[in-house]
C-alpha cells in the first residue's frame, strides 16, 4: 500500500487533458490533486491508498464533459461537492472517524459514482 503521510503537503497534482479521461492511483494521489479536462472522464482509485485516520485528501475535476468514478476502501468517508448536471451515486457512506476523501466535481455533464472495495 502507498501511504499518504509519506508525501509532501504543500504539493498539488495536476493533470491537465483536452480530450480523454484521467486514470489515477496509488503513487499518483497527493493530499490535494486537480484533475481538469473538457472533455473526458476521471477514473480515480484509492483502494491501495493508506489514509491514515482523521487525515483529509482533496480532489478537486474541473470539466464540460465527463464524469468522476472514485474507488475507496470501505472505511473511507468521501464528501462530494460542486455542480455538475449528473447526481451522486455512493454505495454506502465511510465509517464514522475514518480518513475523508473531498471531492469536489465541477462541470457541466457527468455524474459522480462512488464505489466502495
Amino acid at each position: 500500500m502507498t501511504d499518504i503521510e509519506q508525501r509532501d503537503d504543500r504539493k498539488t497534482d495536476l493533470h491537465v487533458r483536452l480530450i480523454g479521461g484521467t486514470r489515477l492511483a496509488g503513487a499518483e494521489v497527493h493530499r490535494r490533486t486537480v484533475a481538469a479536462s473538457l472533455v473526458g472522464g476521471v477514473d480515480i482509485d484509492l483502494t491501495e491508498v493508506e489514509i491514515p485516520d482523521g487525515a483529509e485528501l482533496r480532489i478537486t475535476r474541473i470539466g464540460l464533459v465527463g464524469g468522476v468514478t472514485l474507488r475507496v476502501r470501505p472505511d473511507v468517508r468521501v464528501v462530494v461537492g460542486g455542480i455538475r448536471l449528473g447526481g451522486v451515486r455512493d454505495d454506502g457512506p465511510g465509517e464514522p472517524g475514518g480518513p475523508t476523501v473531498r471531492l469536489d466535481a465541477w462541470g457541466l455533464v457527468g455524474g459522480v459514482r462512488v464505489d466502495r472495495d
